[in-house]
């Protein structure tokens, strides 16, 4: 009688409530954060990596404006990091061990998982920030303005998006045990080569020209500017920063729908 009888169309389906989608959201991105803040392996050589290196370049050899240009560019070395880490070596490792997929079955908003390493990346970043800062203004003596070191810190907050969506890519290419190999050929050439070590006029010419094609390159323009050494048009760097997002993350989804 049930099977014979008549279903109303414009009766919408019973869906979670938007409080319950919401508090799933910050649950995971609450238990993201705790569980890469209490892992030291993952977060000291983010948080010490570029610092150590400030303190040496930026503080023992200081050097006037010198100091300014590396904390602009060690901030968005230190900054790249948690993105490509926290996305591309979780998510790789996750997908060997079955947990993606244990993750795609439970009740939980699909984007949760996303949004969670995404929080997790930014605090990462904020961090990483705030220490070279510190070291810049108290111990390399750099002076700044509040408004410049609230840029400075918005731009490593959000400018790890970017980076966040190369890591998802490059964990949808190869297993986990692979991942930080390739994600250091990736990282450490692709900020050499952006001007994060060493100022782009001191290179050759033909890697100058070539240095828009890195997404770190526009993170660079932006963290210059936020401590008050690129006066020109930002526009077109933030702009390239959301098409490398946007690019990368359709490219992981792609995969990611075809691979798992």
């Amino acid at each position: 009688m049930e099977a014979m009888m008549p279903v109303n169309k414009s009766v919408p389906a019973i869906g979670m409530p938007r409080r319950r989608i919401v508090g799933a959201y910050l649950q995971e991105a609450r238990s993201e954060c705790l569980r890469y803040l209490r892992a030291p392996g993952f977060m000291l050589p983010m948080l010490l990596f570029s610092t150590v290196f400030y303190l040496m370049f930026g503080v023992l050899l200081n050097h006037g404006e010198a100091s300014r240009y590396l904390l602009a560019s060690y901030s968005a070395f230190g900054i790249i990091g948690p993105g490509l880490f926290g996305f591309g070596v979780s998510l790789a490792i996750e997908r060997d061990g079955g947990l993606l997929t244990l993750k795609r079955a439970l009740p939980m908003p699909p984007g949760a998982y996303l949004l969670g390493k995404m929080a997790m990346a930014m605090v990462a970043a904020t961090i990483v920030t705030v220490l070279l800062l510190l070291i810049g203004v108290f111990l390399a003596h750099v002076v700044l303005s509040w408004g410049q070191m609230l840029a400075l810190l918005l731009t490593g907050m959000f400018g790890v998006l970017p980076f966040c969506a190369l890591g998802m890519f490059v964990g949808t290419l190869i297993k986990g045990q692979g991942a930080p190999g390739l994600l250091n050929l990736v990282y450490l050439p692709m900020a050499f080569l952006s001007g994060l070590w060493l100022p782009l006029s001191m290179l050759p010419r033909e890697l100058q020209q070539i240095a828009p094609i890195w997404p770190s390159y526009h993170l660079n323009q932006l963290t210059q500017a936020a401590v008050g050494l690129n006066k020109g048009p930002l526009l077109g760097h933030v702009l390239a920063l959301i098409g490398f997002a946007v690019g990368f993350v359709w490219l992981a989804a792609r995969r990611l729908r075809r691979h798992g």
